[in-house]
């Protein structure tokens, strides 16, 4: 497995790693039960620069020619900018505003998701991927990096405690309450 910095040509696997990840939360961001619709959502924003979902904040893990993961890993302190033209293409796209609450914050690069292809899901790509991320961001450059986990998911908590993350706290987004973590520098 190699992991890379995503392209632009990635967007469509970048889409369907992300819907994997959040497909209730892309939903409720597009106000419709409707598939077809928020991947090509999704789709769209992976493939432009300077929004949350954007090739440029993903690394994607590689199985020979085949993409097998993505991460988007963005500055907390950038939320508010890089969330600018998400609201303003659902707003295009569904006629609706799009609000959430903030899940990260300056002074944490954040994990905004993980998505594995199903046929690799078990396999260690999404443990890979983030090893890798904290070999990069915490480890290189020595930032805090963060992410939520469903209190519903013991599995990926259990996960991200053993790679070295700490609950730091709690946070609401889409209306569930989750835990925050943290991965930092001893």
């Amino acid at each position: 497995m190699v992991i890379r910095k995503a392209k632009k040509e990635d967007s469509g696997a970048i889409a369907a790693c992300i819907m994997l990840a959040m497909e209730d939360i892309t939903y409720d961001i597009i106000g419709e039960r409707n598939a077809e619709k928020a991947a090509g959502f999704l789709e769209s924003l992976a493939g432009r620069e300077g929004n949350q979902y954007s090739y440029e904040n993903c690394w994607v893990a590689e199985d020979g020619d085949r993409i097998t993961g993505a991460a988007l890993v963005y500055d907390g302190a950038l939320l508010d900018t890089l969330r600018k033209p998400v609201a303003d293409e659902v707003k295009l796209r569904f006629g609706r505003n799009f609000t959430m609450e903030k899940e990260t914050q300056p002074g944490e690069f954040y994990i905004d998701c993980i998505g594995v292809n199903p046929d690799m899901q078990g396999k260690g790509v999404g443990s890979g991927i983030l090893q890798f991320l904290i070999a990069e961001y915490v480890l290189k450059q020595g930032k805090v990096l963060g992410l939520l986990v469903d209190k519903t998911n013991p599995k990926a908590k259990k996960l991200y405690l053993k790679l070295g993350f700490v609950v730091v706290g709690e946070k609401t987004l889409a209306g569930k309450r989750m835990e925050h973590l943290q991965c930092a520098r001893a």
